[in-house]
């Protein structure tokens, strides 16, 4: 996922090579070779100056000991800052509940109908559970297609109303489906749409809010890079959500949108 990030911060460490000691130039001179690979990463750039900042004065604070060479140092700085960045810890998943309910919201075209059905494999092969899928975007037809192939594919159990055009409803029709049949995992596959377009926006906050989810995920397409974060943020502000899922890796090695996304939310 990072890998050409981590390519371009190895890159920036060997201008230290060779350095008896970290002095104020060749710390200024690897802060902006770490600042352009964080950049060439497609991370935002207030998000990129911060990080190099903080870098910077921990680098410049840093009592040297003689075991250390300045190489060493610098990039277990950056390593920490890192970690600190992404969390330190694994995140814990909760897919517990009578039903969990899981709302998979994001942009059109993110992925969000695929991972719905990746997820709900996951959670049956690996978790032991039974999950429900539900279709409650009402303005793609061939979303609710899309999700019973993925639903017939992997032999999960789907929630589809066709001819109802109210999401809300059909999240609550859902969740008593799921109640009434132990199904013991609820996934809300939700439309696709824009932060600026308040009646989506509004409409996925009142599902929410219909439902209680246990989990809300904001699903993200990894391509998206500096953009990413004004988007996470509108759609956070309004759901709260509890994870990020960035999809289309495959197509982006370069990690900047996970980075950007995390220190923005």
């Amino acid at each position: 996922m990072f890998q050409s990030l981590s390519e371009k911060l190895e890159s920036a460490f060997k201008n230290l090579k060779g350095e008896a000691r970290i002095n104020d130039l060749n710390i200024a001179n690897t802060v902006k070779d770490i600042r352009r690979a964080l950049l060439d990463a497609d991370v935002n750039f207030k998000i990129a100056k911060e990080f190099t900042e903080k870098v910077k004065e921990k680098a410049l604070g840093e009592k040297v000991i003689n075991a250390i060479s300045p190489g060493q140092l610098m990039v277990k700085i950056v390593q920490d800052e890192l970690t600190e960045l992404m969390g330190g810890t694994e995140a814990s998943f909760q897919a517990e509940g009578k039903p969990a309910i899981i709302l998979v919201a994001g942009l059109q075209g993110s992925g969000k109908t695929t991972f719905t059905g990746k997820l709900a494999h996951y959670l049956k092969t690996k978790k032991g559970k039974s999950p429900l899928v539900v279709a409650a975007d009402i303005y793609r037809p061939a979303a609710i297609d899309q999700l019973t192939v993925l639903a017939e594919q992997i032999g999960v159990s789907i929630h589809a109303e066709r001819e109802n055009k109210d999401a809300v409803s059909i999240a609550r029709n859902a969740l008593q489906f799921a109640k009434a049949n132990n199904k013991n995992v609820l996934i809300i596959d939700t439309a696709g749409r824009l932060a600026i377009d308040e009646v989506m926006m509004q409409e996925v906050a009142d599902i929410k809010a219909a439902v209680q989810p246990t989990e809300i995920l904001f699903v993200v397409d990894a391509m998206t890079g500096q953009d990413a974060v004004n988007t996470a943020k509108a759609f956070n502000e309004r759901l709260d959500f509890t994870g990020v899922v960035l999809t289309k890796m495959d197509g982006d090695t370069r990690g900047g949108a996970a980075l950007s996304i995390r220190y923005t939310v």
